[in-house]
């Protein structure tokens, strides 16, 4: 699920993308300080980017840290913290923890099974003081898991579970935003379930996977690539659309960014992918 919602550094200003780093590196600090190292590898930019739609919207105060990076040790970083930065890292657990347990049971991998194990308490502990969020992450797996073993071939009902349960973490508290949060999660959700999918659509096929897109692929040939474009367009545009409902000015550009271009990197790197395949 992780690795979709990107910015594209191309089209984003040097002081935009000091801040988006710093947010970043606030995430990761606050990962290692309340999980431990096994926390901080789960760091990754889709966690960034609520972290940013929140504070755009909350406006929190950030506290400013300047610290020196084990992996970028030549000069001092510079990391933003706020309350939002705490919740987005125990989301950042939760979703990294049902992942893991989720490669346990597909690929019987007993290092994703470890790592599990390891994440349990800190687990148990997010859930007692998010139990709304948590609670529709696992309904959102067992959900899965059932129109994986019936093969659900309505690729936009499975797609709705994914939207559900980023609906309710993105819908940081139940107040007057929450329903507009929600329904911005919710098609990013469903997008990022679409890109996920497609993907992975010719791996599945040839491991014999569940992907409900191997059914549109069959059905439609040569229009499968158009369709699912169009799909992924579509929840874009309604993702976008709930946004500019928001009445979020600070950090602005970076989140237009994120929206309107940086969520395609992916798709346009498999698009790459497939052109060089074809030339070889």
């Amino acid at each position: 699920m992780f690795g979709y919602i990107n910015v594209n550094r191309k089209e984003l200003s040097e002081e935009d993308q000091r801040i988006y780093q710093s947010y970043y590196c606030g995430l990761c600090q606050r990962l290692r300080e309340s999980y431990g190292k096994k926390g901080q590898v789960l760091l990754n930019y889709d966690m960034t980017f609520l972290i940013v739609l929140l504070t755009g919207l909350y406006e929190p105060e950030n506290e400013t840290r300047s610290f020196t990076c084990a992996l970028h040790p030549t000069r001092k970083r510079t990391a933003f913290i706020n309350e939002i930065t705490d919740y987005a890292a125990a989301m950042n657990v939760v979703l990294a923890y049902h992942n893991l347990i989720d490669d346990w049971k597909d690929e019987k991998n007993y290092t994703r099974r470890t790592m599990a194990g390891m994440l349990r308490k800190d687990y148990e502990t997010i859930r007692r003081r998010f139990p709304r969020q948590t609670d529709a992450v696992e309904l959102y797996m067992k959900s899965l898991s059932e129109y994986e073993q019936t093969n659900e071939s309505n690729i936009d009902l499975v797609a709705g579970l994914t939207g559900g349960m980023l609906g309710e973490i993105f819908a940081w508290k139940q107040d007057e935003w929450y329903s507009e949060l929600k329904t911005l999660g919710f098609y990013m959700g469903k997008y990022i379930y679409l890109m996920d999918a497609y993907e992975d659509v010719e791996k599945d096929e040839k491991h014999h996977s569940y992907n409900p897109l191997l059914k549109l692929r069959k059905d439609s040939g040569e229009d499968f690539e158009t369709l699912c474009r169009l799909m992924m367009t579509s929840m874009m545009a309604e993702c976008a659309k709930s946004f500019e409902r928001l009445p979020i000015l600070q950090h602005a550009d970076i989140l237009r960014n994120i929206l309107y271009s940086g969520v395609w990197t992916k798709y346009e790197y498999i698009q790459l992918k497939k052109k060089k395949k074809v030339k070889t």
